[in-house]
C-alpha cells in the first residue's frame, strides 16, 4: 500500500508541476466526454421521437383482405393446353369484398391467443369531403377511440377534443388537421361525408387529428366504428382490417405468417411495414456514433502528446528515480497513472458538463405545427450513455498513456546523467 501511495504522490507532483498542460489534456477529455453525451443524449432523443411518430401508431401485426389477381384464369381449366405456353392478358382481380369474412371468429380466436396483448377491429371507407362548393378526397376509419388510445397512444394525435368526444358520440368525427384547414372548418362545425354509394352524411367535428404527417392530415379522419359501418350501409360484424398489439414484437414476423396461412388473409408485420424507415434509424445511430467516437479519439491523441512532451522534460526526474532505486515498471506505472487521472478527471467533468447541456437543451422550446404534442426538444437521459463515456476516457487516457510510459520505462539513466 505504501509504494502504491509513493507512486501516486510521484504522479501527482509532476501533473501539479505542470499543471497547465494537465489542465489542456484533461480539457481536452472532458469536451469529447461532454460532446459524445450531447450528441447521443440529443440524437437517441431525436430518433425516438421520430420512431415514436410511426411506430407508436403501427399495430405489431396488420390484418386485411387484400385484392389480388385471380391467379386461376379459365385457361388454366383446359388440360389439354397444360404442355404449350400460355399468355393470359389483362389479368381481372378476383371477385370479392374488402370485408374480413368471418371476422367475428377471427376476433375470438385471436384474443384467446396468450401472446396477444389486444385486438382492435377497424373499418376503413373511401369518401368525399363536402363543405359547400369544397369537395375533397378522404379516407375516414372507424375505431373504438379508447382502445386505440390506450394501445396505440391515439389521444397524443387529437387536437382540440378527447378521445371520449368520439366513443361517446355516433355523428361525430375527428377530422384531419389538412382537410379542416382547407374547408376552414372549426370544432363544432358540420361536415358532409359523401360515400362511394353516393350517399351523403352529415357528421359534427368533435375535434381535429394530426399525426405530423401532412399527406395523412389532408385525408385522413376518424369516426366510431358503428358510424362508418353505418356509412357502407352494413351492420355490426362488417370490419375490413384488424390491428393486433402483442407482448412480445419479436413473435410478430412468425404469428403474421401463420394468420395469413390459416384464414387466407394478408398480414402485415411491423418489421416488414416499417423497413425502410428502420434503416433510416439504424443509419442515424451509425452516424451519431461515428462522430461521437471520433472525439473521443482526438481527446486520446492530445492526452498522448502531453505525455509524451512531458517524458522528454522529466528525464531527469526519471534518471534520478530508476538511480534511487525505482525499477522501470514503477515508472512505467507512474506515467500511466498519471494518464488515468487525467483520464478519469476529465472525464467526470465531461459526464457533468453533458448532463447539464442536455437539461438545458431539453428545456429550449420546440414548437412546430406539425407536431402539436411536442413543446420541447426531445432528449434521452440514457444511463448507458454516461457509463460508456467514462469507461471510454478510461481506455483511451490508458492507451495513450501506455505508449509514452513504455518509452520511459526503457530510459537509461546512466546515459542521461553522463549526458548532462
Amino acid at each position: 500500500m505504501n509504494w502504491f501511495l509513493v507512486i501516486l504522490t510521484i504522479s501527482k507532483t509532476h501533473l501539479l508541476s505542470r499543471i497547465k498542460q494537465t489542465m489542456v489534456a484533461a480539457l481536452g477529455v472532458t469536451f469529447g466526454i461532454g460532446a459524445f453525451i450531447i450528441l447521443m443524449s440529443f440524437m437517441s432523443g431525436l430518433n425516438g421521437l421520430l420512431d415514436g411518430l410511426i411506430l407508436n401508431r403501427t399495430p405489431h401485426i396488420h390484418i386485411y383482405n387484400e385484392i389480388k389477381p385471380n391467379t386461376k384464369q379459365p385457361i388454366h381449366f383446359f388440360d389439354e393446353l397444360s404442355a404449350n405456353l400460355n399468355v393470359v392478358h389483362s389479368i381481372k382481380p378476383k371477385q370479392t369484398q374488402l370485408k374480413i369474412h368471418n371476422a367475428q371468429p377471427i376476433l375470438n380466436y385471436l384474443k384467446s391467443d396468450p401472446k396477444v396483448k389486444a385486438v382492435l377491429p377497424q373499418v376503413k371507407s373511401q369518401v368525399f369531403y363536402v363543405a359547400g362548393s369544397t369537395e375533397l378526397n378522404g379516407v375516414v376509419t372507424g375505431i373504438k377511440a379508447k382502445d386505440e388510445s390506450t394501445f396505440f397512444n391515439f389521444n397524443e394525435y387529437i387536437v382540440g377534443g378527447t378521445p371520449d368526444n368520439l366513443e361517446n358520440n355516433m355523428n361525430g368525427i375527428l377530422l384531419g388537421i389538412g382537410a379542416a384547414k382547407k374547408m376552414s372548418l372549426k370544432i363544432g362545425d358540420r361536415v358532409q361525408l359523401a360515400t362511394v354509394k353516393g350517399e351523403i352524411i352529415p357528421l359534427k367535428i368533435v375535434g381535429f387529428f394530426q399525426s405530423g404527417l401532412a399527406e395523412v392530415d389532408n385525408v385522413q379522419s376518424y369516426v366510431n366504428i358503428k358510424t362508418a359501418q353505418r356509412l357502407l350501409g352494413e351492420s355490426t360484424s362488417f370490419l375490413t382490417d384488424i390491428n393486433i398489439k402483442l407482448f412480445n414484437i419479436e413473435d410478430a414476423i412468425p404469428m403474421a405468417k401463420a394468420i395469413s396461412k390459416q384464414f387466407n388473409l394478408t398480414a402485415i408485420d411491423i418489421n416488414t411495414a416499417n423497413a425502410q424507415f428502420e434503416t433510416g434509424t439504424s443509419v442515424r445511430n451509425l452516424i451519431t456514433y461515428a462522430v461521437s467516437i471520433a472525439l473521443l479519439i482526438v481527446a486520446g491523441f492530445g492526452i498522448y502528446n502531453i505525455l509524451n512532451m512531458m517524458i522528454y522534460e522529466k528525464m531527469n526526474d526519471i534518471a534520478i528515480l530508476k538511480a534511487t532505486g525505482f525499477s522501470g515498471f514503477d515508472v512505467k506505472l507512474i506515467f500511466i497513472s498519471q494518464a488515468v487521472i487525467i483520464g478519469f478527471v476529465g472525464g467526470v467533468f465531461g459526464l457533468i458538463l453533458g448532463y447539464i447541456v442536455s437539461t438545458i437543451i431539453s428545456y429550449l422550446p420546440f414548437e412546430t405545427e406539425a407536431l402539436p404534442t411536442i413543446k420541447t426538444f426531445p432528449v434521452n437521459f440514457e444511463i448507458t450513455y454516461y457509463i460508456i463515456g467514462i469507461v471510454f476516457a478510461m481506455v483511451s487516457t490508458f492507451i495513450a498513456g501506455y505508449l509514452p510510459a513504455r518509452k520511459a520505462q526503457d530510459i537509461d539513466p546512466v546515459e542521461i546523467i553522463r549526458g548532462q
